[in-house]
């Protein structure tokens, strides 16, 4: 577009438009509302207090009864869902993950608790993946070689949709990249009467170093990495494959994790699907600005907003983070 469209300077002036916070808010193309906001939230198996976790202050493992008042407060401020993530104790993981499964795990525990208490004003959703459960830490069973079973993992997911889905979730999320995961989970679903139950594809999931404090989270027991389900950093078009896989599966909504590294592929998939798309920022993003803010760095409260907006502006419907809450009570 020409710049004889709009005038030349000095007759235009684009600073006309931010010449007040009125006027700044009035032409704002993107803004945060508490119903973008997924909070998500840890539950630890075997604790009488909320665990803090060093790597992410603010954040706990909670208790169930302190999840139960997340799930409250969180309905109160307005946010839209919260996400699941089960710890359980050390001595029940094992190879399979067998934790995940078992109707009276940790996990889905946490979904009838969290269901019982606030109902449908909440959308509840449930990490679907292994990691968590196993003794090796990776997301999928493995094979006689020591690398994850792409096929025989599916057949653990097809389980664990089930339990959740029988526990009461309304969303679950498959986080671990194994590949043809959306469509085993939407047929174990159907066949089981759980049409209703939506799946958030986490469709590019990137092998990221932003991780290091979720493992601290969720008791992580990984050994080695998880570069060869997880997406390549360098690779971007690759996500688009990603995601045409994912809706001919049945996703119902997609996903890019993490969030700030990640933004041109955020908006190269927005761009590209007629589904709610959603932005994970992490635990290592979460961390960077609460230890700058300490330092004295950034201001904390305008730096998590401006964090927020961007994955607004680069096309995301809903933005799970750690600050889901203290933001929807501030919105």
């Amino acid at each position: 577009m020409s710049s004889s469209t709009y005038g030349s300077f000095p007759g235009a002036r684009p600073r006309r438009l931010r010449t007040t916070p009125a006027m700044r808010r009035m032409v704002a193309e993107h803004r945060l509302h508490p119903a973008d906001l997924i909070l998500p939230a840890f539950v630890r198996e075997g604790i009488s207090e909320p665990a803090p976790i060093g790597a992410m202050p603010g954040v706990v493992q909670h208790t169930r009864d302190t999840l139960r008042k997340a799930a409250v407060e969180a309905v109160g401020a307005g946010v839209a869902g919260i996400m699941l993530f089960g710890v359980p104790e050390d001595a029940k993981k094992d190879a399979a993950g067998t934790a995940g499964t078992d109707p009276d795990g940790i996990l889905q525990q946490a979904i009838r608790d969290v269901r019982a208490e606030v109902g449908d004003d909440l959308v509840i959703m449930s990490d679907l993946c292994l990691d968590e459960f196993t003794d090796h830490g990776h997301c999928g069973v493995l094979d006689g070689e020591g690398r994850v079973d792409n096929d025989a993992t599916l057949e653990r997911y097809a389980e664990m949709a089930q339990v959740q889905a029988d526990a009461g979730v309304h969303v679950v999320g498959p986080s671990g990249m194994m590949d043809g995961q959306v469509g085993v989970i939407r047929d174990a679903l159907d066949q089981t009467g759980h049409e209703d139950v939506s799946i958030l594809a986490y469709t590019a999931k990137y092998a990221s170093a932003f991780y290091g404090p979720f493992r601290e989270a969720v008791g992580s027991s990984l050994k080695g990495d998880r570069k060869t389900y997880q997406q390549d950093y360098g690779n971007s078009r690759e996500s688009l494959r990603e995601l045409a896989l994912d809706l001919q599966e049945g996703a119902d909504m997609v996903m890019v994790k993490p969030g700030m590294p990640y933004l041109d592929v955020l908006a190269k998939i927005a761009e590209s699907v007629d589904v709610p798309v959603a932005a994970y920022q992490i635990s290592g993003e979460y961390a960077m600005i609460e230890a700058a803010a300490e330092k004295g760095w950034i201001d904390r409260d305008a730096a998590i907003l401006e964090s927020l907006t961007g994955f607004k502006r680069a096309g995301a419907d809903m933005i799970l983070t750690y600050w889901a809450t203290e933001v929807a009570r501030k919105l």
